[in-house]
């Protein structure tokens, strides 16, 4: 799957959220190790909702753009 994230610079180097994901995000010291890590970031946030929803009954729906 492919997330859109916002990488800011800051003083201590690189922030980067996951819109798409509230509450996801990460940093690193250059681009690249932000980056890096957002991936992880988004990996361990789906594994914590899919386990989360395990005994629930759920849908995937369509939504065309």
């Amino acid at each position: 799957m492919k997330y859109r994230v916002v990488l800011r610079e800051s003083d201590e180097g690189f922030s980067v959220t996951c819109p798409g994901l509230p509450g996801c995000w990460s940093q690193g010291r250059t681009e690249d190790e932000a980056l890096a890590n957002i991936r992880d970031a988004i990996r361990e946030y789906l594994e914590v909702r899919d386990a989360s929803m395990r005994d629930e009954e759920t849908r995937e729906v369509e939504v065309l753009v």
